[in-house]
């Protein structure tokens, strides 16, 4: 009797076959996640980003290991934004930059821009004294600080007022404490003040009509009006 040969049922693959396989699905899965993960937090590669200067004069502090920039100075570093009229930079030996921007007496205030990871909204800053820590991502301003929440760049979501003023950009967290700084007629007694929308405000991720863009709010003058308490108090990064 002769034996038949051994028929492999259609399914059947070979080990090395099978192993090929699981490889190749393996690469397209990486594949698929590489293309994912920076999308995830786009803006908070800040860090990452060359440190770009503008001034009308610069000079370097050897002693100190400083640059110094003054005259209408424009530093931008990804998607921050710090103007002053002074502005000095320094670097740790691990490559973290320092930043502390200096206002002129009876001019503007130092101001600071960020937008926020993954949506249409901006932090506006402005503080006699503005201080970011290249390592912490924390921006510290003080003496008439004010922090404002922007939709679009343009429509006022929350707006703080303090004698000092912690902004931590990674985490999109702040703080603010009082000071003799924000004593006025209306806040007699140097009180940090806010305004906070609520949760359900309008335009945070609507386009401005017609795609125009507007300027940033301005800087805060003078003393400020008393600030009038909202409707609804609701955390709005809830």
């Amino acid at each position: 009797m002769t034996d038949r040969p051994y028929l492999r049922p259609a399914s059947y693959q070979p080990l090395d076959g099978i192993r090929r396989s699981l490889r190749a699905l393996a690469a397209a899965f990486a594949v698929l996640g590489a293309l994912a993960s920076p999308l995830a937090h786009a803006e908070h590669a800040d860090r990452d980003k060359p440190l770009n200067i503008e001034a009308d004069h610069m000079s370097y502090d050897d002693l100190k290991q400083v640059n110094i920039f003054t005259g209408n100075v424009t530093m931008t570093k990804g998607t921050i934004l710090l103007k002053a009229d002074r502005v000095e930079v320094t670097q740790d030996p691990e490559g973290y930059q320092y930043a502390t921007a200096y206002y002129k007496p009876g001019g503007p205030l130092a101001y600071m821009r960020q937008k926020r990871d993954g949506l249409d909204e901006y932090i506006d800053g402005w503080g006699q004294t503005i201080y970011y820590n290249g390592k912490t991502e924390v921006a510290t301003l003080t003496t008439q600080a004010t922090l404002k929440r922007l939709a679009g760049g343009t429509k006022v979501l929350d707006e703080i007022h303090g004698s000092v003023i912690t902004y931590d950009t990674y985490n999109e967290v702040y703080t603010a404490n009082s000071g003799a700084d924000q004593v006025n007629s209306n806040n007699p007694n140097g009180r940090v003040r806010a305004t906070l929308a609520p949760r359900n405000a309008t335009g945070a991720n609507q386009a401005q009509p017609g795609g125009a863009s507007k300027p940033a709010a301005a800087a805060p003058k003078g003393d400020l009006p008393a600030l009038a308490p909202s409707k609804r108090l609701e955390n709005p990064r809830e």
